[in-house]
């Protein structure tokens, strides 16, 4: 007698039903995945989003005021450092427009003192720039708001300290230093004073 053989087309029924409960169960797993993944990004972003919170409104005026306070201050030891007429000095005092020119004279001085004074003193004089600006106006909170901002504060006073002050004359390099100086207090400190006291909201995701 023939033994009777399995019939082929049930075999192949059999693996497709069982490839196709293995797909499933991947697709779920992928699915699962995605989900959970989502749920993480979605809690991080709010995460992110609570840490770019601005400060309560009480707390940012208060910061302001103490930093418009300092910047009276600081404008006021400027005035005294810059436009206090210096008479015996009128003999010495050139204007210089050229870009290194003064800071070659500083160097060459023979007291290696005298060129970190005249150098050292310019840089720390920009630096409360840099610290307080971020704070006062938000609109130049960044790099190259403070660059600017400061810059032209900074030629403004060489301009007026030339034209009117005796004994004092316009220097271009005062203002590379002032300017670099401000820099210098930004990364310090006025970059982070900028983003705690006036953080930008988070912006809504769109749907």
């Amino acid at each position: 007698m023939r033994r009777t053989e399995p019939d082929a087309p049930t075999k192949a029924g059999t693996g497709k039903a069982g490839g196709t409960g293995k797909k499933g169960r991947v697709a779920k797993a992928g699915r699962s995945d995605r989900t959970s993944g989502g749920g993480r990004t979605s809690r991080t972003a709010r995460a992110a989003g609570a840490e770019r919170r601005p400060l309560p409104l009480p707390l940012r005026i208060l910061a302001m005021l103490l930093a418009f306070a300092v910047m009276v201050a600081f404008a006021v030891v400027l005035a005294r450092l810059t436009l206090d007429p210096s008479p015996a000095s009128v003999s010495i005092a050139h204007t210089n427009l050229h870009p290194g020119r003064s800071l070659k004279i500083y160097l060459d001085q023979p007291a290696l003192r005298d060129a970190v004074k005249q150098i050292g003193g310019n840089i720390v004089l920009g630096i409360p720039f840099g610290i307080i600006v971020p704070v006062l106006v938000p609109r130049a909170r960044g790099f190259f708001g403070v660059l600017l901002l400061t810059a032209f504060v900074m030629l403004m006073v060489e301009t007026a300290q030339g034209a009117l002050v005796e004994g004092r004359a316009f220097d271009v390099d005062d203002v590379i230093l002032n300017t670099s100086g401000a820099l210098i207090g930004w990364v310090l400190l006025g970059r982070r004073l900028g983003r705690a006291v006036h953080a930008r909201k988070p912006k809504k995701a769109k749907a």
